[in-house]
């Protein structure tokens, strides 16, 4: 959902870049599960705000500058039954990540790396023999999603 990327003032303040649509949602969220060298740990967000183009939040048991300092690179997550459900069509990208990429005429792809966010769509990274940048065009280039298959469908040339 975001990542601690830096320390605000002296009262245990964290700059928080998030990935949430819009960034406020990263606020809605309680509690953050924090992780760095793969352990998660829960913590409760005791207030925040927008700042600038981004967020800043203190966390409960955070009280100071030092405390705040030690929270630096930590990834945000959430559990999965804190996410809202989606609409027919709509994704969240931890559910793409993964998925096997095949085209129209059944030719694998590769798989879902990661996702890039642009103006226009959102790119899924493809990686198999080759690196591909796919669009995230539902209808025009992605033809089908089937998460239970565990594969996404694209009108896509293996040239490309």
């Amino acid at each position: 959902m975001g990542r601690i990327s830096g320390v605000y003032g002296v009262k245990g303040w964290v700059r928080v870049f998030s990935w949430t649509q819009p960034r406020e949602n990263i606020m809605v969220y309680q509690p953050w599960y924090l992780r760095r060298d793969g352990e998660w740990q829960p913590r409760r967000v005791a207030e925040g705000q927008r700042h600038g183009k981004g967020m800043i939040a203190r966390l409960s048991e955070c009280q100071d500058r030092d405390q705040a300092l030690a929270l630096m690179d930590y990834d945000i997550g959430v559990r999965r039954d804190q996410l809202a459900p989606t609409a027919p069509g709509e994704y969240y990208w931890h559910e793409l990540i993964g998925l096997a990429v095949v085209n129209l005429q059944d030719e694998a792809l590769g798989t879902v790396d990661h996702l890039l966010e642009t103006g226009a769509h959102d790119v899924l990274v493809v990686r198999g023999e080759r690196e591909r940048l796919i669009p995230f065009a539902l209808r025009h280039i992605v033809k089908r999603v089937d998460l239970q298959a565990g594969v996404i469908q694209v009108d896509w040339d293996k040239d490309y």
